[in-house]
């Protein structure tokens, strides 16, 4: 996909978003979106405390070359650097080819980056469309943990349960899903972010909670920061950050 064209991969090539169904449609153009973005998304977040400490949680409990699916990847920073840096073998996805071009640029050999829907892990689109079959059927078990860092909050509150359930069937018995989200009740709340439209999901973190548990995952820790994003009108936002464990 050339940066600023929405493509259906199943298809081979750009597309008119009107031949889309609608939910293909509405993430091809948030990945435009994100395709304009690009570096500037590092501008309205330069903080990552938060995310770094998740990430080191996960170091300290995962052995050298444990596989890790590092979901909605972005420019790879942090997370895909770091666990990539800590000796895991990371791979990372993201549906904007901007953000990839940009995380290949930079540290090109820390990861498997691919780009990719992330509502179609754990499905046959995962090869048919993409190309990937290490993350279709192929892969279910196959990963000792996955990371989902703000990017389960651009899918609609009655696409994430089952996104959760595809998470849980690419992990192993056992594994761990380290996920960031905003605590907030919207659902798919449009919302402008650096000149671009993009939609937004939070959830209130009871909530969250049990939806984790209804998805077959134990949330061993959940730690919270207030974040007012820098050169952007966004509102400040309380950040959760949950150390899951796939329990069925």
């Amino acid at each position: 996909m050339t940066t600023g064209q929405i493509a259906d991969p199943a298809q081979g090539g750009p597309a008119d978003p009107r031949a889309l169904g609608w939910r293909s449609a509405e993430r091809a153009l948030q990945a435009v979106a994100f395709d304009a973005i690009g570096a500037r998304y590092g501008e309205a977040f330069p903080a990552k405390a938060g995310q770094l400490a998740a990430g080191r949680r996960l170091l300290a409990e995962l052995p050298a070359g444990s596989p890790v699916l590092d979901i909605g990847c972005g420019i790879g920073d942090p997370t895909t650097w770091q666990l990539a840096a800590g000796g895991l073998d990371v791979t990372a996805i993201d549906l904007s080819d901007g953000m990839l071009t940009l995380a290949r640029g930079h540290l090109p050999h820390t990861a498997r980056y691919h780009r990719m829907d992330m509502y179609d892990l754990a499905t046959e689109r995962a090869e048919q469309a993409w190309g990937l079959p290490r993350l279709g059927p192929a892969g279910a078990g196959s990963f000792a943990a996955v990371t989902a860092f703000f990017s389960l909050i651009l899918l609609p509150q009655d696409e994430i349960p089952l996104m959760l359930d595809r998470i849980r069937t690419l992990l192993r018995p056992g594994g761990l899903l380290v996920l960031g989200m905003v605590e907030a009740d919207l659902d798919h709340y449009p919302l402008e972010f650096l000149g671009q439209e993009i939609r937004i999901t939070g959830y209130l973190r009871e909530e969250l909670a049990q939806l984790l548990h209804q998805a077959g995952f134990t949330v061993e820790a959940c730690s919270d920061r207030p974040y007012a994003p820098a050169c952007t009108a966004l509102p400040p936002e309380e950040q959760l950050f949950l150390h899951c464990r796939r329990t069925v």
